[in-house]
């Protein structure tokens, strides 16, 4: 089951497991973040862009288990490898592990999920010394906000949401990305280090078609940071 330099960890929520691999981008509280601000629905079919080694759709599934589905779509091959392995090693029949660009996901998926969910790479600058594979998770050299929302809005369903983590101080880009690909934002968080720090994440869920009408919700403190 394991690779050279592999270990298995435990997830922060439920009884699942996640491989991981020091040589690779190693998942953040970013990811755990995410997963626990999106409440799932019953029998929604999820994706999870920029997957990495699986751990936003793993602890998502962990915190909503009546979901249908879920579908990894991880562009890094070792990292997409990892993913589907760890479904394995859970034994989980409900997910599915797709090797490639969130720019080449295929026309069979358009219109298909009811809740897409994305870390991103959300950095935009000091690309150069960088390791390259661990980098594109955090930079986008691959990928770009727009590229993502593009996708989203393919992907998902009338009605269907998409939530994703990013810099607080790119609030006003995603913002703009989501309504002008018609991705209306309905709810919106704040994520700081401390109390009465500056935020420094933000968490978004949009509505594909919705009506204007954001939510703010009260900060979130993140004291592992």
């Amino acid at each position: 089951m394991l690779k050279e330099g592999e270990t298995i960890e435990e997830l922060l929520e439920g009884d699942l497991k996640i491989i991981q691999n020091a040589s690779f981008y190693r998942f953040t509280s970013d990811a755990v973040l995410l997963s626990r601000f999106v409440k799932g629905k019953k029998r929604d079919v999820v994706a999870d862009f920029c997957a990495g080694s699986g751990i936003v759709g793993l602890h998502f599934f962990a915190l909503n288990p009546h979901i249908s589905s879920v579908t990894l779509f991880e562009m890094q091959e070792e990292l997409s490898d990892m993913s589907a392995r760890s479904v394995l090693l859970n034994g989980l029949k409900n997910f599915t592990a797709v090797c490639c660009r969130i720019q080449d996901i295929g026309r069979e998926y358009d219109d298909k999920f009811s809740l897409i969910l994305c870390n991103p790479p959300y950095e935009t600058g000091g690309f150069e010394n960088a390791d390259y594979k661990k980098a594109i998770c955090r930079k986008e050299i691959t990928v770009t906000l727009a590229e993502i929302v593009d996708a989203a809005y393919k992907k998902l369903k009338f009605g269907g949401r998409f939530a994703l983590v990013n810099r607080a101080d790119r609030l006003a880009e995603v913002l703009y990305a989501m309504k002008a690909r018609g991705i209306e934002p309905k709810r919106l968080q704040f994520v700081r280090g401390r109390a009465g720090a500056k935020p420094y994440l933000i968490l978004v869920e949009g509505t594909k078609g919705a009506k204007e009408g954001i939510d703010i919700l009260p900060d979130a403190v993140n004291v592992k940071n």
